[in-house]
Parts: structure tokens; C-alpha cells; sequence
């Protein structure tokens, strides 16, 4: 343990607004796990709002140009020159320790730099090379002194790899609200003329503008079998919210709302996600889910499904190591299939209450975890 009344210093790296909230709480976490180890933690790096709110100095807002949607050359310019300040803060002051949160693309760079100059590596949210990208392992292990991840399998394949790995729980299920008593959903009062749907069309821009409309048609279609079925589409912002409202097909109401996705999640009897960490939140609220993604139908048949190894693509899947949640990935232009799927489902109380126990039963065990905290005291015993 470090010694009593020490000062360190900590540059953290954070390029999209999930990692910058994951940074935030490891922040604000450390500020009560440091004052009990008598250690007082100065933050600086890269990332956004949140992460300035809690406390560190921001020598660039990667978070808030992640979220841009235009400009893509732009895009490779900023991260450059992002980059070479992360280079020239690195080797010009003292730095105790390195976290790396998420974004291999850019973050295996950062980590390479940090060990250019002797510093360690603590990296959050461990690169998914399980699914895609395995040979890029070596990198890791030259650039990662510790390895914090987030998905409870992760700790054998990376470990059995030459990696330290310790599993810390989800950050995304860190003070949720919600346990196994108040996420199952029994549906006795259930009836589906009256049905509560979610939509969750993703936190990107890119997202939202392949999969909003797809789920509007079928909502609509939904709403034509039941007229009193109500729709909420969840943003993660405002900027957001108004690009959903702007692209609102025609004659589609619905009601919106920028709620955390576990809080809006538990107050439906059904969502359509976008695949991807919201996934995991629905989960944990026992909200049955249909999971969709969109690609390029070429791009896909030439490089995705044979890059892509693991079994299933959603999470959830994936978790369970068996179809638990329908997941349509890609879905390509037909939304026919998914929409017969959410009619099958909403139709069934026994088929929507079934899916909610397990959903219940498999993040149970995540939920009782508290990422934040781990990693803070992983920080504070990598910095001896």
C-alpha cells in the first residue's frame, strides 16, 4: 500500500462518452478510496465532461468529438494532434500511472507512449479481442501492466494468454438501483392491447440513422395490431434526443426521454435495442429484449462473419453462451423478421416473463459488484 499523505498523479484516457462516464465514477471513486489509503490523486488526460466534472483536467475533449457526425478526415486530424499532446504531457511531466479506458484504436497508442517513458498501464475495459482482432494480443501484453475487464469470461481468456487480469464487474451496472427483487417482471396484470415498449436505437449518430427508422416502421406495425400500445424512444442526451425528433417518420408518435436506460427499462414490457453495452442495462431492469444491428451487406459477406468469431454478436448472448434474447445482426433492409419476433413475444406472457427471469438470474451476480471501486484500488496498489 502506498504511504500515508502521498500525492500521485494519474493520466487517464477516455475517447467516447460511455468510457468518459466509466471515468468519472473510477474518479469520483477514487476520492474516498484514496482519502482512506491516505493518498491524495491529481487527474489529468483526455475525455470529456464528465470526466472535467469530477475532477480532471482535460487536455483534450475526445468525448465530445466522438460524438460528432461529420467531417470524418477532420476526425483523423484532431485525434493526430490529440495524440502527439498526449506524446509531449507524457514525456514532460511526472505521471505515477497510465489508465486507458476502452478504444484500442487510439488508447494502444497512449499506452505505447506511457511505456516509452517507464510509466505503467492500467488498462479499463479490456479490448474485445475474444471476438475479433485475437493477434492483436501481442500488442496488448507489451503495452498493459494490469488489465481490468469487464465481462466475467474475459478473466480466463486473457489470463491463459499471459495477461494479469482481474475481473472488477460492469461499470454500466454500478449503482443501478435495481436488484433480482425489483427487475423480475411477473406480467400477471399484463395485457398486450396496453403494452409498454422501449426503443433504444443506440447513443450514436451512425446508429440512429440506420436503425431509428427501421424501428419506427415497426412499432407502427405494432401499433396497427394494438392501437393502444405505447412507444418511448430513449436518448442519451439532448443533442440526441433532438436528432430523434427530427427524423420522426410521419404520423409516428411516441413519447421521448433522455431517463438512464436502466430506470426507462424498467418501466417496459418490451424493448428494441441497438446491440451493444445498453444490453447489458435492459438486462439487469429484466426487461425482455429484441437486439438489432445494421451493416453493409457487402462489407459484411466479404470481411464481417469471418472476422467476427464468437457464436453470437449480442452481449447478452454471449453472456449466457446461448440464445436467451433474438438478436438480428445485421438485419440488412427486411425488418419483417423482427417484427413477427415482437409480436410473438408481446403476445405471450409466459414467453415475456420467461425471458425476464433470466435475464434477472444472469446480471444478478454483475449487479452486486461495484467496478469503480475496484478500479480504484487496483490504481492505488499498481502505484505501490
Amino acid at each position: 500500500m502506498v504511504d500515508t499523505n502521498t500525492k500521485k498523479r494519474i493520466f487517464v484516457s477516455a475517447c467516447e462518452p460511455s468510457a468518459d462516464a466509466h471515468c468519472a465514477g473510477l474518479i469520483k471513486a477514487m476520492g474516498q478510496t484514496g482519502h482512506k489509503a491516505g493518498v491524495r490523486v491529481e487527474w489529468v488526460g483526455v475525455g470529456g465532461e464528465k470526466m472535467a466534472q469530477a475532477g480532471c483536467e482535460l487536455l483534450e475533449n475526445t468525448a465530445q468529438r466522438a460524438a460528432m457526425i461529420h467531417n470524418a478526415f477532420g476526425q483523423v486530424g484532431f485525434y493526430y494532434k490529440a495524440l502527439r499532446r498526449v506524446r509531449d504531457y507524457l514525456k514532460t511531466e511526472k505521471v505515477d500511472l497510465v489508465i486507458v479506458c476502452d478504444s484500442p484504436a487510439f488508447n494502444f497508442h497512449v499506452a505505447k507512449a506511457a511505456k516509452k517513458t517507464g510509466t505503467k498501464v492500467l488498462f479499463y475495459v479490456a479490448p474485445q479481442l475474444w471476438a475479433w482482432g485475437s493477434w492483436r494480443i501481442w500488442k496488448l501484453k507489451r503495452r498493459c501492466d494490469k488489465l481490468a475487464c469487464v465481462l466475467p469470461f474475459e478473466k480466463d481468456w486473457f489470463t491463459n494468454r499471459g495477461l494479469d487480469t482481474t475481473f472488477v464487474g460492469n461499470p454500466l451496472l454500478d449503482d443501478l438501483g435495481i436488484d433480482e427483487k425489483t427487475a423480475f417482471k411477473n406480467y400477471i396484470d399484463y395485457d398486450p392491447h396496453n403494452a409498454r415498449i422501449l426503443l433504444l436505437p443506440g447513443s450514436r449518430a451512425a446508429e440512429i440513422k440506420s436503425l431509428w427508422p427501421a424501428m419506427q416502421k415497426i412499432a407502427g406495425r405494432t401499433r396497427q395490431r394494438w392501437p393502444a400500445a405505447k412507444f418511448t424512444v430513449s436518448a442519451p442526451d439532448d443533442a440526441k434526443l433532438q436528432m430523434l425528433q427530427d427524423t420522426r417518420l410521419s404520423g409516428f408518435e411516441c413519447e421521448y426521454t433522455t431517463a438512464p436506460v436502466a430506470q426507462a427499462a424498467n418501466q417496459a414490457d418490451l424493448a428494441l435495442v441497438a446491440s451493444g453495452s445498453a444490453t447489458l442495462q435492459v438486462a439487469a431492469a429484466g426487461c425482455p429484449m429484441v437486439v438489432m444491428y445494421q451493416s453493409n451487406r457487402i462489407l459484411w459477406h466479404l470481411f464481417g462473419k469471418w472476422l467476427v468469431k464468437t457464436r453470437f454478436l449480442s452481449l447478452i448472448n454471449i453472456l449466457a453462451g446461448r440464445e436467451i434474447v433474438s438478436e438480428f445482426m445485421p438485419y440488412f433492409s427486411s425488418t419483417e423478421p423482427i417484427f413477427g419476433r415482437c409480436i410473438r413475444l408481446l403476445a405471450s406472457r409466459n414467453k415475456l416473463a420467461g425471458m425476464s427471469m433470466e435475464l434477472v438470474n444472469l446480471t444478478g451476480p454483475l449487479v452486486k459488484y461495484k467496478a469503480s471501486d475496484k478500479v480504484a484500488q487496483m490504481a492505488l496498489e499498481i502505484m505501490g
